[in-house]
């Protein structure tokens, strides 16, 4: 967590959130380099479960945050399965307070007391949980319909979003000698590239929210959205894509209800 109130993270009511649910909060990244390779991300995930000292370990993003009324069933869940790597959950994606898509499953609960050498160095994001240099793949691994509420760049500016993702873009060439879909060096071309899977995404963006149905937490801060931050109107998008693609709602509703509604 580098500048946390520079770059608009919402860090103190996701701190909040973590006090709430842990016997323990460990901060790491605290120094990150304006310029990185992309397994740095990985070696600040590992930094924070080097440093916890829990039986279990939960990696939070910072924008991530739990509902409160999961805390008790979440101690119950990771009590349950003291014999496996990790549990999966289900993310919910918010790029507006009121729209939401399920994203994916995350291992992001992992048991230290019983698998001490689990590394953050797998994916193609190089910062996953490995055993032995193998993949803890969600689908290889129990779970738990406890939501991962991820706020994204809620509360980021253009100009904010633009540095960030030109730094990643940089990050991800020095790592693997292209920029990908992540544009270029430029904060021009890098936010351009962003805003371009923005709107690809937000086009599943079907599944409605109340805002005070989230996370305590961050009711107030949801509720009060500056116009220049990107939660406010999404830059335009929400006025810009207000037609219906039926086929995106199907595909929608499709792996939502079987990742989520069905899913054991």
């Amino acid at each position: 967590m580098t500048n946390p109130d520079e770059r608009n993270d919402p860090w103190k009511e996701a701190t909040k959130c973590y006090e709430d649910f842990a016997d323990e909060v460990v901060v790491a990244g605290e120094t990150w380099p304006e310029e990185f390779k992309f397994d740095y991300i990985g070696k600040v995930f590992q930094d924070g479960f080097n440093q916890s000292t829990g039986d279990w370990v939960i990696h939070m993003d910072i924008d991530n945050l739990f509902h409160e009324k999961d805390k008790e069933r979440l101690r119950n869940i990771l009590k349950n399965y003291e014999d496996y790597p990790a549990v999966a959950f289900p993310k919910f994606q918010f790029f507006h307070p009121e729209r939401f898509n399920f994203k994916s499953k995350m291992c992001i609960a992992v048991n230290k007391k019983k698998f001490p050498d689990i590394k953050f160095n797998g994916g193609g994001d190089l910062c996953q949980p490995t055993i032995e240099n193998k993949l803890i793949s969600p689908d290889i691994v129990p779970y738990e319909k406890i939501i991962i509420w991820n706020y994204d760049s809620m509360f980021k500016t253009k100009r904010i979003i633009s540095k960030d993702r030109a730094r990643f873009a940089r990050a991800w060439f020095s790592s693997f000698g292209d920029y990908g879909d992540r544009g270029g060096p430029t904060e021009e071309e890098a936010f351009k590239a962003w805003f371009q899977m923005i709107e690809e995404r937000y086009a599943y963006h079907y599944l409605k929210m109340n805002i005070d149905k989230h996370p305590k937490y961050i009711v107030s801060r949801l509720s009060n959205i500056p116009e220049n931050q990107f939660g406010h109107n999404l830059f335009g998008l929400i006025d810009k894509n207000k037609n219906i693609n039926l086929n995106k709602l199907k595909q929608t509703y499709k792996n939502y209800i079987k990742n989520y509604l069905l899913a054991k």
